[in-house]
């Protein structure tokens, strides 16, 4: 069985977030807002970019936020992810954010039990390869389906697949399309996404096995 201790809370300064990006960067927006009026405590040390010219790297210059390019051609898994890792490690980055980040990562030794991803939908639902954006949201409305929602969950080597932390549900509606029904979804990872963040820094998570314990109180 997987173990993984609670890491020590981080309390001051604040915890120090790597967000690793591909698309337009709405998730990142919301942290840096949130951040900004002071309803999340952290502060973004660096973005870490998959492609260029995305929205994400504007939205990360205007924040005067550190910004990272991965080297898209490297020759193997292995090799990316040490060009996303190199300049996080560099950033002294204490937990990782993918925010809409696309690519299959190989997480260092260092960083498991560190590393989060936002996914919109209800895991193990609508996951995986090839499930990400309005993709997810259009096969949830094909489907029939009348819950969605969205989940935080611990990254490992293989997608949408780490132990989950939080969910939120969100219904499906009859009259729902793609976009009615990612903006109610977005609304919830980003609450979720604050919340997942401080329970984190009050080192209040633990991974054992398949599940993520949660200290109570929070």
């Amino acid at each position: 069985m997987t173990f993984i201790p609670r890491n020590p809370p981080i309390a001051d300064p604040p915890i120090r977030l790597a967000v690793c990006v591909s698309g337009g960067g709405t998730t990142l927006q919301s942290l840096i807002d949130r951040i900004a009026a002071r309803r999340l405590r952290a502060e973004i040390s660096v973005v870490v970019a998959s492609r260029p010219r995305i929205g994400a790297i504007a939205r990360a210059q205007a924040a005067n936020i550190p910004l990272a390019l991965a080297d898209r051609a490297a020759k193997s898994r292995a090799e990316f992810s040490e060009s996303v890792f190199e300049p996080i490690r560099n950033a002294r980055a204490d937990l990782v954010v993918l925010a809409g980040f696309l690519s299959l990562l190989k997480i260092p030794p260092e960083y498991r039990g560190r590393v989060i991803n936002v996914h919109p939908s209800l895991i193990p639902s609508f996951c995986g390869q090839g499930y990400y954006g309005a993709r997810v949201h259009e096969a949830v409305i094909e489907s029939g389906v009348k819950l969605s929602g969205c989940t935080i969950h611990f990254v490992d080597d293989v997608y949408d697949s780490g132990p989950i932390i939080l969910q939120r549900p969100v219904e499906v509606r009859d009259d729902d399309q793609p976009e009615t029904l990612a903006a109610r979804v977005f609304k919830e990872e980003c609450q979720a996404l604050a919340e997942t963040i401080t329970l984190y820094a009050q080192g209040k998570l633990q991974i054992v096995g398949r599940r993520v314990r949660i200290e109570p109180g929070r």
